[in-house]
């Protein structure tokens, strides 16, 4: 990071020389968000390669920002925690999130789709508890999508969690949602909602009644949705 110093004293200048590199921001976004392994970490910023995310890594364990810790179970492996330094960021990452809510305009988000980014936050923010209490499966069709990216499962079960596949994982699906990236991607982002996709056959419904009644209680919507758009 030294090599594009500032050469200011500025508290401001210092700490822009740590976070403002390409990614970074974005990376403690996932990392705030609970991911905490490699892999699990290139899911959230599925855009970033490989050798950079391990760069940045390594820039913000350097910083005192993140601690890389081994695996005692799983030789080899590591995890990547926020320290106390970490964490302070908190409120500045959840800041530019509520401002990029607030004032891009809804047009410029939903230029940059990416299904894989979409899927992996709803799985994080999915509520199970509007489901029955059994294992539900989910299966997102995107009917404009490649057939490599084109079918998504949810799979939701009360004593393991929430999982996410994009190759079948041989389970009976009670419920289909068919949907076009741009729609599914608004609704997260709060600027869209389940009934109005349905209304509009933007969004088809088809199997559990009751898991597809209580859909926008359930889904995962961005942790910024609830924040009023501003931008005209």
């Amino acid at each position: 990071m030294a090599a594009g110093s500032y050469k200011q004293f500025c508290p401001v200048a210092m700490a822009a020389e740590v976070l403002c590199t390409r990614w970074t921001v974005v990376l403690l976004r996932e990392l705030m968000a609970g991911s905490t392994r490699f892999n699990d970490l290139r899911r959230g910023v599925p855009r970033m390669s490989p050798a950079l995310l391990s760069q940045r890594l390594k820039d913000l364990e350097s910083a005192g920002i993140v601690a890389r810790e081994a695996l005692a179970s799983e030789p080899g492996l590591y995890e990547y925690r926020l320290t106390p330094a970490g964490r302070e960021l908190t409120p500045i990452v959840e800041g530019f999130g509520i401002w990029g809510q607030r004032r891009i305009k809804a047009d410029l988000s939903l230029q940059h789709l990416d299904v894989q980014l979409l899927m992996w936050d709803m799985r994080r923010n999915l509520n199970p508890t509007p489901m029955p209490r059994r294992r539900n499966i989910i299966q997102f069709v995107y009917p404009e999508l490649s057939a490599t990216q084109r079918h998504w499962w949810l799979i939701v079960d009360p004593e393991e969690g929430v999982d996410l596949c994009s190759v079948d994982p041989g389970f009976d699906v009670d419920l289909y949602v068919s949907v076009d990236l741009r729609s599914m991607t608004a609704i997260w982002m709060g600027l869209d909602t389940v009934r109005a996709a349905v209304d509009s056959r933007r969004m088809i419904l088809t199997g559990d009644r009751q898991i597809a009644s209580s859909m926008q209680t359930w889904l995962g919507l961005s942790p910024f949705a609830k924040e009023r758009k501003l931008a005209s």
